[in-house]
């Protein structure tokens, strides 16, 4: 028995983008960053998330704070994308409104004072940021479970790894629907026609991807060293030989999306660069099917196809949660 893929108009409809920004993204914990990027009070780490901009800062005290990265008088931003730190306080960039690293609003410059009262109405907009192995996520659902809850089936395989402390980033942008970048990496079924090199080395070695939460594994099975996992929505978590593929898959549109890659590995590794040229030609040949499906599905020929039980099972998890979601 076979099931029927997403509708067409999913992958190419901006429509359908927005949608996913507000019932997926805004609600879903999201990778931002490293940790160790944010070791000193005022240390703040910015960027745009499915074109919403959030900054997460180290207080004094020590906590990690989360905000939209947008001030309350006309929606300047406090900080740039990045990394960087700010001097005991925000300082809106574009009339120098100031924000405790609360979020507190503590000065309007030579604007007069906000007319109502209290001011806590023109503190910044807080998000939920929390941190699992070195990793900052942050969250704008109130209500969301605790990010532990999310990971925890990836806690229990991730037990006896440790987080690297050198990296090497990468990006790429990709002409496609970031749901048919995520559905390929999901797909166990395409190594022989899009990865030959890896076919070759898999052999007889089964590739099975399983379902557990909201988090996907691809068991690698003879390969004790190789671990693979799929967090929802958009995150990659890969290590291979010691090094620690961190990707982000960033939607940028409808049709267009960026693959962000964060390669951790010891320092002076010499297996590195090896993991890494490997790492990037699987990505191309991902990145070349994955714009040759999205120009198909634009075409107006296909317009439905079929998962199989038995290959396409995450596939269709994830197609699932997604209708889910937008449903809502």
């Amino acid at each position: 028995m076979s099931l029927t893929t997403a509708p067409v108009d999913l992958y190419t409809d901006p429509e359908v983008f927005a949608g996913e920004r507000k019932a997926i993204f805004a609600t879903s914990w999201l990778f931002l960053g490293l940790e160790s990027d944010l070791t000193r009070p005022g240390d703040y780490l910015a960027d745009t998330l499915a074109d919403f901009p959030v900054v997460v800062v180290r207080d004094a005290a020590g906590q990690l704070r989360g905000f939209h990265n947008v001030c309350r008088h006309r929606a300047g931003p406090l900080v740039g994308d990045g990394k960087g730190r700010c001097d005991r306080e925000f300082v809106c960039r574009y009339h120098a409104w100031r924000y405790g690293f609360d979020g507190a609003l503590t000065a309007t410059g030579d604007f007069p004072p906000p007319p109502t009262d209290p001011t806590s109405q023109y503190d910044l907009f807080p998000i939920r940021v929390e941190t699992w192995r070195g990793f900052v996520f942050v969250n704008q659902d109130p209500s969301a479970q605790p990010l532990i809850d999310a990971l925890r089936p990836l806690e229990q395989r991730f037990a006896a790894h440790r987080t690297p402390p050198a990296r090497v980033q990468h990006s790429h942008a990709i002409a496609c629907n970031w749901k048919v970048y995520v559905e390929n990496l999901l797909d166990g079924y395409h190594l022989e026609g899009v990865h030959p090199v890896l076919a070759a080395r898999a052999g007889d070695q089964r590739h099975d991807i399983t379902v557990e939460g909201g988090v996907a594994f691809c068991d690698h099975h003879g390969d004790e060293q190789g671990f693979w996992a799929w967090i929802w929505p958009n995150l990659g978590i890969y290590l291979h030989h010691g090094v620690l593929l961190i990707e982000r898959v960033r939607p940028e549109s409808a049709t267009r999306m960026r693959s962000e890659h964060i390669y951790l590995h010891q320092p002076e590794d010499p297996g590195v660069d090896v993991a890494m040229e490997a790492a990037e030609r699987i990505f191309d040949e991902d990145a070349w099917v994955c714009e040759r499906v999205q120009r198909n599905l634009a075409a107006g020929v296909f317009h439905e196809g079929v998962l199989s039980p038995g290959h396409d099972g995450a596939v269709a998890w994830f197609q699932a949660r997604v209708a889910e979601a937008l449903s809502e």
